[in-house]
């Protein structure tokens, strides 16, 4: 089988119209004073936060590189501060103590001898349980993996670590990523760190809860439903779901390799905007395993000219209205853009409410048995209650009507965002939800683009009347990262993105 090297990566990100990585990002990044040329490889930071473990990643991998601040003294930071909230938000599952000190101690030794790692040399992370961590248990979620501890990185894991990353540990995860409750029978729940009475959502709710606590710098995530922008949004985080086929999903529980798994895609977790383009780079493009990953171009959010970008948006699917201070930052925020971006239309699809119906009739049309098999090979004997494995089966014809319909109703989400380059719409109807909390239909405004497969991402744009964070959804055509993430920082800009909890 054929795998790539980490040279083999770096030619591949070249390819993909980065040129060597040393860009200097406006929308992102300060200018340089003329003449000054990056080192390759090198992203540079606009982020003036003061308090080194609420600093965005990107900032943090050039102050290590430039011996501001050594890697084994932020990954104690994180730690010590894993180790005061992780007691009260349960976000980490997992911890490689010893480990990351070492890898650190490395790092630390690379730089004094003049050799970078990599990008994010030296840079603490945590991983969400999902995914595949050689050396550390690694379940899932689910009671058959309890003791489970693979030989081998998943790609996403992989790849960063190649790039210096160390990691610190594992966030949890509800049982295979199935549920908007971070919650299993291994682990039990994570609670949100703005409100300890509410929940961070899910599934990348461990992920959510750390990185918002200022416990790492960055996390992976998965989204087969909202997944990494629901929890992104009640914790007042930075995520993307990029393009379905652009991050392999190698060494993840579900993997690819079945019509359900083409909705789901690893994306980026953060406090700022800038971390998500960097790791992004990275954890792009083929892995020649996992074969539903194309090599399309990933283009810079700073070559974006807004002005020549049309914005729609909508504040309600008509199924759960949002609370009003959600509707009310959806205007704000394309209020917001209308001087910079050439228009802004309140438009909603008109398929949006059959697709994400259609979709939910797929996920059960084979009687769950996806999930079943996923039960019986892990040899999981009790299931989480939040683990939904009802459904009933429909005939082979029924089923493959039902594929057909989803894909004209696809057709017709393009043909509609023909007249458009970017939509702004609610994450969910509401900021964070008690832990008790049942989910209703329509709550998530999310599960619609992995049908489509588009681009989306959040950013913090407004608060609750109960002062909880609240995100705005920024979604693409396809293949439209850069559109995605250069509005997202315009917005991040000017309602300012993430700010730390304040109550723990």
């Amino acid at each position: 089988m054929k795998k790539q090297t980490t040279n083999n990566r770096r030619k591949f990100i070249t390819t993909l119209g980065m040129g060597s990585l040393g860009t200097v990002l406006p929308t992102f990044g300060k200018q340089l004073p003329k003449g000054v040329v990056l080192p390759q490889k090198q992203f540079v930071s606009s982020d003036e936060t003061d308090e080194l473990l609420y600093m965005s990643a990107t900032k943090v991998a050039g102050m290590i590189r430039n011996k501001e601040i050594s890697s084994q003294e932020v990954v104690e930071l994180c730690l010590a501060r894993i180790d005061e909230v992780n007691p009260q938000i349960n976000a980490v599952v997992q911890i490689a103590r010893e480990r990351a000190l070492l890898e650190a101690k490395k790092a630390d030794e690379a730089v004094r001898a003049g050799k970078t790692l990599g990008l994010l040399h030296g840079v603490p992370m945590t991983i969400k349980d999902s995914f595949e961590t050689a050396g550390i248990i690694s379940t899932a979620g689910t009671m058959g993996r309890k003791n489970y501890m693979p030989g081998t990185d998943a790609t996403v894991v992989k790849r960063l670590r190649e790039e210096g990353a160390i990691l610190l540990g594992k966030t949890n995860t509800p049982e295979f990523t199935m549920s908007s409750h971070t919650f299993n029978l291994i682990y039990g729940q994570t609670l949100n760190p703005y409100d300890l009475t509410t929940h961070p959502s899910g599934s990348s709710g461990g992920a959510a809860a750390i990185l918002a606590a200022g416990g790492a710098y960055f996390d992976i995530g998965t989204d087969s439903g909202g997944s990494v922008r629901a929890p992104a949004h009640v914790c007042g985080l930075a995520s993307i779901k990029p393009t379905s086929g652009r991050i392999p999903q190698t060494g993840h529980l579900p993997d690819y390799g079945d019509r359900f798994g083409s909705y789901q895609q690893p994306g980026p977790m953060a406090r700022r905007v800038e971390d998500l383009y960097l790791l992004l780079s990275i954890l792009s493009g083929p892995d020649y395993m996992d074969a539903s990953i194309s090599p399309v171009p990933l283009n810079d959010p700073a070559d974006v000219d807004l002005s020549t970008l049309r914005i729609a948006y909508y504040t309600t699917n008509d199924v759960a209205e949002p609370i009003p201070e959600i509707k009310k930052m959806v205007v704000d925020c394309a209020n917001q853009l209308k001087p910079s971006v050439s228009s802004v239309s309140e438009a909603r699809p008109p398929a949006l409410k059959a697709l994400s119906d259609k979709r939910s009739e797929l996920n059960s049309a084979d009687g769950k048995a996806h999930i079943k098999r996923l039960i019986k090979a892990c040899g999981t004997k009790v299931i989480s209650p939040n683990l939904n494995i009802s459904g009933e089966v429909v005939s082979a014809k029924e089923y493959t009507k039902l594929v057909e319909e989803i894909d004209a109703l696809k057709s017709q989400m393009l043909q509609f965002m023909d007249d458009y380059d970017i939509m702004l719409c609610p994450v969910t109807s509401t900021a964070a939800m008690k832990v008790e909390a049942e989910r209703f239909p329509g709550h998530w405004y999310t599960s619609e683009y992995n049908a489509t497969g588009w681009p989306a991402a959040v950013v913090r744009a407004g608060t609750s009347n109960d002062g909880l964070p609240l995100g705005i959804q920024i979604v693409g055509k396809p293949w439209t990262e850069d559109k995605v993430l250069a509005v997202a920082a315009n917005l991040e800009e000017t309602f300012g993105g993430y700010s730390k909890p304040e109550n723990i």
